[in-house]
């Protein structure tokens, strides 16, 4: 019962929120302020524009999906031009851990080489490899291993 009543003020609070024109909006239409979201933060990136291009298994070439993150991202970075972003790369946890570390060098390349393309300055931009050694998802099975194949960016 408490719980309907505070998600019913929740809601009111949130829509009070949205129907104010001065507040800087976040890109799922709620107010940055009232998520307390600072704008240029890591936290926006994540929650505005997307962190992290996923690949598919033995390869780092990048996707349509992967290729719309690092537009939104391209684009949030001309916005915040005092941002330096590290982007690392992640395997899952099949394979040796050599092979690994060049595969995810080889992701976080692709990533911080379209960015560029797009017009973000390669020194604004560095370069990691963890390889399997930082899963996102735990478990041995497909969906985890989807999940870890990526490259995360991280606003530094």
């Amino acid at each position: 019962m408490n719980v309907k009543i505070l998600g019913a003020f929740a809601a009111v609070a949130l829509l009070a929120a949205c129907s104010d024109n001065t507040a800087a909006t976040a890109g799922n239409g709620a107010s940055a302020a009232a998520a307390g979201i600072v704008p240029g933060s890591q936290e926006d990136l994540v929650a505005n524009v997307g962190d992290r291009v996923f690949y598919d298994l033995n390869k780092s070439s990048l996707k349509t999906d992967g290729k719309a993150t690092l537009d939104r991202q391209a684009a949030w970075l001309a916005k915040y031009a005092q941002n330096n972003v590290q982007i690392a790369g992640n395997c899952d946890e099949r394979g040796t851990e050599e092979y690994n570390i060049a595969l995810g060098q080889r992701r976080a390349a692709a990533s911080r080489d379209y960015l560029v393309a797009k017009g973000v300055a390669a020194t604004r931009i560095t370069t990691i490899s963890y390889g399997k050694d930082r899963p996102t998802a735990l478990g041995s099975n497909e969906a985890a291993y989807a999940q870890n194949r990526n490259a995360i960016t991280s606003v530094r």
